[in-house]
């Protein structure tokens, strides 16, 4: 698999756009897309940066196969949100939980701002709480 369709898949995983990807990582749209069109590869340092931004291995563009997988079969971002909605509790309540780290079931990354993962899978196994997933757009 390419470095273009690693990035690709981990940023559809992660529901970003290019410009989101661009602010979490202070690279250019620009050398963003063409990383994404395949036109151009980033240095090894480079996807490493981005790699740190996203919230996987250091290594994880460098591998041939995914040394974290963001998503799986079924496996939905959820929402935070639609979380807090479902847990009863509020969404600052659901954040500062993933920013520091004590939910089994999801992980926050910052940069310049936060992003959020919420595994859908694992939020059902562990709240035991079902997710609609015909809330989550």
């Amino acid at each position: 698999m390419t470095f273009a369709d690693k990035l690709k898949n981990l940023m559809k995983d992660l529901d970003l756009t290019q410009s989101k990807l661009s602010d979490l990582t202070g690279i250019g749209k620009s050398s963003i897309s063409q990383y994404l069109s395949g036109k151009n590869e980033p240095s090894k340092d480079r996807k490493q940066e981005i790699a740190r931004a996203l919230g996987v291995q250091e290594t994880y563009f460098e591998m041939f196969e995914p040394a974290a997988t963001v998503q799986h079969d079924g496996v939905v971002n959820l929402p935070v949100t639609l979380a807090a909605k479902l847990m009863k509790k509020s969404k600052e309540w659901v954040m500062q939980g993933l920013r520091d780290g004590v939910f089994p079931w999801g992980y926050a990354v910052k940069l310049t701002n936060w992003s959020y993962f919420i595994s859908s899978v694992k939020f059902t196994e562990y709240t035991g709480i079902e997710v609609p997933l015909n809330e989550i757009a």
